[in-house]
Protein backbone atom coordinates (compact mmCIF):
# COMPACT_ATOMS: atom_id res chain seq x y z
CA UNK A 1 0.00 0.00 0.00
CA UNK A 2 1.29 3.50 -0.74
CA UNK A 3 1.90 5.66 2.29
CA UNK A 4 -1.11 7.75 3.30
CA UNK A 5 -0.05 11.30 4.24
CA UNK A 6 -0.27 12.30 7.90
CA UNK A 7 -1.86 15.58 8.98
CA UNK A 8 -2.38 17.17 12.38
CA UNK A 9 -5.81 18.44 13.37
CA UNK A 10 -4.86 21.86 14.68
CA UNK A 11 -7.53 21.72 17.40
CA UNK A 12 -4.85 19.73 19.21
CA UNK A 13 -2.68 22.87 19.47
CA UNK A 14 -5.47 25.44 19.58
CA UNK A 15 -4.06 27.38 22.53
CA UNK A 16 -0.63 27.59 20.91
CA UNK A 17 -2.24 28.79 17.68
CA UNK A 18 -4.15 31.50 19.50
CA UNK A 19 -0.90 32.79 20.98
CA UNK A 20 1.30 32.39 17.91
CA UNK A 21 -0.42 31.13 14.77
CA UNK A 22 2.60 31.30 12.46
CA UNK A 23 5.11 29.97 14.98
CA UNK A 24 2.87 27.02 15.86
CA UNK A 25 2.40 26.05 12.21
CA UNK A 26 6.16 26.19 11.79
CA UNK A 27 6.64 23.79 14.67
CA UNK A 28 4.04 21.41 13.23
CA UNK A 29 5.90 21.43 9.91
CA UNK A 30 9.23 20.88 11.69
CA UNK A 31 7.85 17.77 13.39
CA UNK A 32 7.32 16.34 9.91
CA UNK A 33 3.57 16.45 9.31
CA UNK A 34 2.66 16.56 5.62
CA UNK A 35 -0.49 18.54 6.23
CA UNK A 36 -2.87 20.15 8.67
CA UNK A 37 -6.60 20.11 9.26
CA UNK A 38 -8.06 23.38 10.45
CA UNK A 39 -10.71 24.00 13.11
CA UNK A 40 -10.61 27.77 12.72
CA UNK A 41 -8.17 30.35 11.38
CA UNK A 42 -7.78 32.84 14.25
CA UNK A 43 -9.50 35.46 12.04
CA UNK A 44 -6.69 35.38 9.47
CA UNK A 45 -7.55 35.95 5.80
CA UNK A 46 -7.21 33.04 3.41
CA UNK A 47 -4.43 34.78 1.49
CA UNK A 48 -2.16 34.91 4.55
CA UNK A 49 -2.94 31.33 5.55
CA UNK A 50 -2.19 30.13 2.02
CA UNK A 51 1.16 31.95 1.84
CA UNK A 52 2.21 30.42 5.13
CA UNK A 53 1.19 26.93 4.04
CA UNK A 54 3.15 27.34 0.81
CA UNK A 55 6.21 28.55 2.69
CA UNK A 56 6.08 25.58 5.08
CA UNK A 57 5.21 23.02 2.38
CA UNK A 58 2.07 21.99 4.26
CA UNK A 59 -1.07 20.78 2.52
CA UNK A 60 -4.62 21.09 3.82
CA UNK A 61 -6.23 17.77 4.71
CA UNK A 62 -9.59 19.35 5.56
CA UNK A 63 -11.35 22.15 7.37
CA UNK A 64 -13.92 21.82 10.17
CA UNK A 65 -16.83 24.19 9.64
CA UNK A 66 -20.03 24.35 11.74
CA UNK A 67 -23.15 23.24 9.89
CA UNK A 68 -25.04 26.46 10.61
CA UNK A 69 -22.23 28.45 8.99
CA UNK A 70 -22.32 26.21 5.93
CA UNK A 71 -26.06 26.76 5.69
CA UNK A 72 -25.84 30.55 6.00
CA UNK A 73 -22.47 31.48 4.50
CA UNK A 74 -21.73 28.85 1.87
CA UNK A 75 -20.39 31.30 -0.73
CA UNK A 76 -17.80 32.70 1.68
CA UNK A 77 -16.91 29.20 2.88
CA UNK A 78 -16.34 28.00 -0.68
CA UNK A 79 -14.20 31.02 -1.50
CA UNK A 80 -11.98 30.54 1.57
CA UNK A 81 -11.51 26.82 0.98
CA UNK A 82 -10.67 27.25 -2.68
CA UNK A 83 -8.05 29.86 -1.84
CA UNK A 84 -6.23 27.57 0.60
CA UNK A 85 -6.58 24.55 -1.77
CA UNK A 86 -8.74 22.47 0.55
CA UNK A 87 -10.87 19.62 -0.81
CA UNK A 88 -12.80 18.47 2.27
CA UNK A 89 -15.20 20.55 4.34
CA UNK A 90 -16.08 18.71 7.55
CA UNK A 91 -19.09 19.16 9.83
CA UNK A 92 -17.34 18.65 13.19
CA UNK A 93 -20.21 18.40 15.68
CA UNK A 94 -23.94 18.92 16.13
CA UNK A 95 -25.65 20.82 18.96
CA UNK A 96 -28.20 18.79 20.87
CA UNK A 97 -31.20 20.57 19.37
CA UNK A 98 -30.19 19.30 15.92
CA UNK A 99 -29.97 15.63 16.95
CA UNK A 100 -32.69 15.02 19.52
CA UNK A 101 -34.78 12.61 17.40
CA UNK A 102 -34.94 10.73 14.09
CA UNK A 103 -36.54 13.67 12.30
CA UNK A 104 -33.71 16.00 13.31
CA UNK A 105 -31.08 13.53 12.13
CA UNK A 106 -32.79 13.26 8.75
CA UNK A 107 -33.00 17.04 8.51
CA UNK A 108 -29.22 17.21 9.03
CA UNK A 109 -28.72 14.64 6.29
CA UNK A 110 -30.94 16.59 3.89
CA UNK A 111 -29.08 19.80 4.67
CA UNK A 112 -25.74 18.12 4.01
CA UNK A 113 -27.08 16.70 0.74
CA UNK A 114 -28.03 20.20 -0.40
CA UNK A 115 -24.68 21.68 0.62
CA UNK A 116 -22.85 18.85 -1.14
CA UNK A 117 -24.74 19.58 -4.33
CA UNK A 118 -23.89 23.27 -4.07
CA UNK A 119 -20.16 22.69 -3.65
CA UNK A 120 -19.50 19.71 -5.91
CA UNK A 121 -18.96 21.82 -9.03
CA UNK A 122 -16.05 23.48 -7.21
CA UNK A 123 -14.42 20.11 -6.56
CA UNK A 124 -15.29 20.24 -2.85
CA UNK A 125 -16.66 17.39 -0.74
CA UNK A 126 -18.55 17.47 2.54
CA UNK A 127 -17.81 15.05 5.39
CA UNK A 128 -19.33 14.42 8.79
CA UNK A 129 -17.06 13.86 11.82
CA UNK A 130 -18.42 11.59 14.55
CA UNK A 131 -18.23 11.80 18.31
CA UNK A 132 -19.94 9.28 20.61
CA UNK A 133 -23.49 10.65 20.62
CA UNK A 134 -24.10 9.33 17.09
CA UNK A 135 -24.13 5.84 18.61
CA UNK A 136 -27.03 6.52 20.92
CA UNK A 137 -30.38 5.15 19.82
CA UNK A 138 -33.11 7.39 18.47
CA UNK A 139 -36.37 5.53 17.96
CA UNK A 140 -34.50 2.22 18.03
CA UNK A 141 -31.85 3.24 15.47
CA UNK A 142 -28.39 4.64 15.93
CA UNK A 143 -28.06 8.30 15.04
CA UNK A 144 -25.14 7.43 12.77
CA UNK A 145 -27.27 4.97 10.80
CA UNK A 146 -30.17 7.40 10.45
CA UNK A 147 -27.81 10.09 9.16
CA UNK A 148 -25.96 7.98 6.63
CA UNK A 149 -29.02 6.14 5.35
CA UNK A 150 -30.52 9.54 4.46
CA UNK A 151 -27.29 11.14 3.22
CA UNK A 152 -26.48 10.71 -0.48
CA UNK A 153 -23.64 8.13 -0.67
CA UNK A 154 -22.25 9.81 -3.78
CA UNK A 155 -22.05 13.22 -2.14
CA UNK A 156 -21.69 12.95 1.65
CA UNK A 157 -18.57 11.38 3.17
CA UNK A 158 -17.48 10.64 6.70
CA UNK A 159 -14.43 11.44 8.78
CA UNK A 160 -14.34 8.56 11.25
CA UNK A 161 -12.77 9.21 14.64
CA UNK A 162 -11.21 6.07 16.11
CA UNK A 163 -11.35 7.22 19.73
CA UNK A 164 -14.98 8.34 19.68
CA UNK A 165 -16.06 5.15 17.92
CA UNK A 166 -14.47 3.11 20.69
CA UNK A 167 -15.86 5.44 23.37
CA UNK A 168 -19.33 5.01 21.86
CA UNK A 169 -19.10 1.23 22.20
CA UNK A 170 -18.27 0.52 18.56
CA UNK A 171 -15.44 -1.27 16.77
CA UNK A 172 -13.47 1.32 14.74
CA UNK A 173 -12.32 -1.31 12.25
CA UNK A 174 -15.88 -2.49 11.60
CA UNK A 175 -17.00 1.05 10.80
CA UNK A 176 -13.96 1.78 8.64
CA UNK A 177 -14.74 -1.32 6.59
CA UNK A 178 -18.43 -0.50 6.49
CA UNK A 179 -17.76 3.01 5.18
CA UNK A 180 -15.13 1.95 2.64
CA UNK A 181 -15.03 4.27 -0.35
CA UNK A 182 -16.84 6.92 1.65
CA UNK A 183 -14.21 7.69 4.29
CA UNK A 184 -11.38 9.82 2.85
CA UNK A 185 -10.31 11.15 6.26
CA UNK A 186 -9.68 9.22 9.47
CA UNK A 187 -8.97 10.82 12.82
CA UNK A 188 -6.28 8.78 14.51
CA UNK A 189 -6.87 9.10 18.23
CA UNK A 190 -5.87 6.60 20.92
CA UNK A 191 -7.56 5.67 24.20
CA UNK A 192 -5.72 5.18 27.48
CA UNK A 193 -6.06 2.20 29.78
CA UNK A 194 -7.31 4.29 32.71
CA UNK A 195 -10.89 4.31 33.99
CA UNK A 196 -11.55 7.72 32.45
CA UNK A 197 -10.58 6.40 29.01
CA UNK A 198 -8.31 9.40 28.55
CA UNK A 199 -7.05 10.50 25.16
CA UNK A 200 -3.40 9.57 24.73
CA UNK A 201 -0.78 9.81 22.01
CA UNK A 202 -1.05 7.38 19.08
CA UNK A 203 0.49 4.06 20.05
CA UNK A 204 0.33 4.76 23.78
CA UNK A 205 -3.14 3.32 24.32
CA UNK A 206 -5.36 0.31 23.64
CA UNK A 207 -6.41 0.73 20.00
CA UNK A 208 -5.00 -1.74 17.45
CA UNK A 209 -3.77 0.66 14.79
CA UNK A 210 -2.21 -2.02 12.59
CA UNK A 211 -5.68 -3.42 11.88
CA UNK A 212 -7.10 0.11 11.59
CA UNK A 213 -4.47 0.98 8.97
CA UNK A 214 -5.16 -2.18 7.00
CA UNK A 215 -8.90 -1.52 6.87
CA UNK A 216 -8.46 2.19 6.12
CA UNK A 217 -6.09 1.67 3.22
CA UNK A 218 -8.23 -1.09 1.74
CA UNK A 219 -11.12 1.38 1.87
CA UNK A 220 -9.34 4.20 0.07
CA UNK A 221 -8.44 6.59 2.88
CA UNK A 222 -6.76 9.77 1.60
CA UNK A 223 -5.46 11.28 4.86
CA UNK A 224 -4.68 10.13 8.37
CA UNK A 225 -5.33 13.02 10.74
CA UNK A 226 -3.81 12.94 14.22
CA UNK A 227 -5.94 14.64 16.84
CA UNK A 228 -5.77 14.77 20.63
CA UNK A 229 -8.51 16.91 22.14
CA UNK A 230 -6.88 16.96 25.58
CA UNK A 231 -3.21 16.32 26.36
CA UNK A 232 -1.46 15.54 29.63
CA UNK A 233 1.75 16.90 28.06
CA UNK A 234 2.24 20.17 26.18
CA UNK A 235 0.14 19.69 23.01
CA UNK A 236 3.03 20.14 20.57
CA UNK A 237 4.96 17.48 22.48
CA UNK A 238 1.98 15.13 22.22
CA UNK A 239 1.76 15.86 18.49
CA UNK A 240 5.46 15.01 18.15
CA UNK A 241 5.13 11.73 20.09
CA UNK A 242 2.18 10.60 17.96
CA UNK A 243 4.11 11.43 14.80
CA UNK A 244 7.24 9.59 15.95
CA UNK A 245 5.17 6.53 16.92
CA UNK A 246 3.56 6.52 13.48
CA UNK A 247 7.00 6.85 11.91
CA UNK A 248 8.23 3.86 13.94
CA UNK A 249 5.32 1.86 12.51
CA UNK A 250 6.42 2.72 8.98
CA UNK A 251 3.52 5.10 8.29
CA UNK A 252 5.78 8.07 7.47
Amino acid sequence: MPNVPIALQLYTVRDDLANDFEGTLRRVAEIGYAGVEFAGFCDLPASRVFRLLQELNLRVAGVHWPLDKLESEIEAVVEYNLEILNDYIVVPWLPEERRRDRKKWREVANSMNEIAQDIQDYGLKICYHNHAFEFEKYGGELGFDILFEAADPDLVCVELDTYWLKYGGQDPVEYIRRMAGRCPLIHLKDMGKDEKRSMVEIGEGILDFNVIFEAAEAGGVQWYVVEQDTCSRPPLESARISFENLKARGKV
